[in-house]
Formats: structure tokens, C-alpha cells, sequence
């Protein structure tokens, strides 16, 4: 699990007052089922080549940091009491709202990313879709059908159990991208309270600007952060 105190910050400072959560309704992909009939006929639909439709019904691109530049960046809790989570956050990038997205927080003009999506399900636990590598393989095949997608591969499969003993899976994998080249992902997701909770994380890693470690670690404090309140 990832620290809970922003990185960089006093053991003993308040939490930042939660910034307003934004709020969209959207499909779930074709392998989760939705809460009912009417509930999918009235979600809003996103287009196959959405720059939001990752397996997980968002797509963002992440670019690497410098090690100096990563050094400066610290963190902050993201909370939405209204959808029932906490996620730790960059306390420089910017919330913004996208139709698809839950939170949706950029860096400078967007390149860097981080996304969640909150939307209704029948499942009462991830588990009885699958396990997380079930779940791993329903992830990567999607991506290898995109148009765009030259290639993609599975780097790490886990599981860890949230603040209230939900079971949560992380998944990380590469994608060779036509257009924009070779890009990692950070992905998490848990159900509770017959809603699916997803987080997408997702930047560069080309070989001539490789992610930095330094920035690698802060990208899995916040993958890890991910939880229900």
C-alpha cells in the first residue's frame, strides 16, 4: 500500500479541504455487466475510437519526468464522498472535467494524466467476475483489438485487500501505440456497493525518454492509494 501522507508533506499537517468531484455517468466496457437494461440504455455512449476508451472505459497518455522535476512534485489526498473513495493526486496538477471521467486530474496540457471512473454494476465483489488474471487477459486482449495498437504486453498482475477488506487489483502493462509510441499503464480496480471503482494511469516510456524512477514511485504510491473511504 502506498503512503497515506502527501509525499513530501508534515506528519502532522491537516488534509487540504477535498476538491469538488466531478461527476459523469458512462458504459461499462462489454465484459462488465451493467446494474440493469435501463441503467446501460441510458448511459452515455462513448465512441470506439475515444481517446477514453481503454479497456477500463478511460484511456489517458502519461509522460515521464525529469528526476528533477520529480523531485519537486508532491501529493494529496482526492476525496469524493459522494462516490465513496480517496486517491492520492500530484497537489500541482489540475482537475478538469471530461465527459467519461469521474476525476480526471492533468499536468500542464494534459499530456500527464490521472482518471477515475465510478459506474453500477450487478457484481457485489470483483471476484465473481474472475481473478485478476482473468481479469488481466480480458484487459490486454481488448487493447490488442484497438486499430491503434501495434502491440501489448502484460508487465504485473496483483491483488491487495482496501481499507474495509475489499479485494483490489493492480494491473501494469505496455502498449505500443501507433500514434504516440510506446506507453505504460497503471490500472486498479475493486467493486463495493454494487459499483465499479476504476483508476487509469497511463504515460510514455519510449526508449529515448524512458519513465524516471524517481517518478515510477510516485505513480505507484498513487495506484496504490486507490481505495474506498
Amino acid at each position: 500500500m502506498g503512503s497515506s501522507l502527501p509525499c513530501g508533506g508534515s506528519a502532522t499537517a491537516p488534509p487540504p479541504p477535498p476538491p469538488v468531484p466531478v461527476r459523469h455517468l458512462v458504459r461499462l466496457p462489454h465484459f462488465f455487466p451493467p446494474a440493469t437494461k435501463a441503467h446501460t440504455a441510458a448511459t452515455t455512449s462513448i465512441g470506439r475510437r475515444s481517446s477514453f476508451v481503454f479497456p477500463y472505459l478511460l484511456f489517458f497518455s502519461f509522460s515521464s519526468s525529469s528526476p528533477a522535476a520529480t523531485s519537486l512534485l508532491s501529493l494529496e489526498y482526492f476525496t469524493d464522498q459522494d462516490k465513496g473513495f480517496a486517491v492520492l493526486r500530484p497537489s500541482s496538477w489540475i482537475q478538469v472535467e471530461k465527459a467519461g471521467a469521474t476525476a480526471l486530474f492533468e499536468e500542464g496540457k494534459g499530456r500527464n494524466n490521472i482518471g477515475v471512473v465510478v459506474s453500477p454494476v450487478r457484481l457485489s465483489s470483483l471476484k465473481e467476475f474472475g481473478t485478476p488474471e482473468f481479469v488481466a487477459n480480458k484487459l490486454i486482449q481488448a487493447e490488442r483489438k484497438k486499430e491503434s495498437t501495434a502491440n501489448a504486453e502484460l508487465i504485473k498482475v496483483d491483488e491487495r485487500l482496501g481499507h474495509s477488506g475489499v479485494p483490489i487489483y493492480e494491473f501494469e502493462y505496455l502498449i505500443d501505440n501507433t500514434r504516440r509510441g510506446k506507453e505504460r499503464i497503471f490500472s486498479a480496480a475493486f467493486v463495493a456497493s454494487k459499483k465499479l471503482y476504476l483508476l487509469n494511469i497511463a504515460y510514455s516510456d519510449r526508449p529515448d525518454n524512458p519513465l524516471a524512477p524517481e517518478m515510477r514511485l510516485i505513480l505507484e504510491q498513487v495506484l496504490h492509494s486507490f481505495d474506498t473511504l
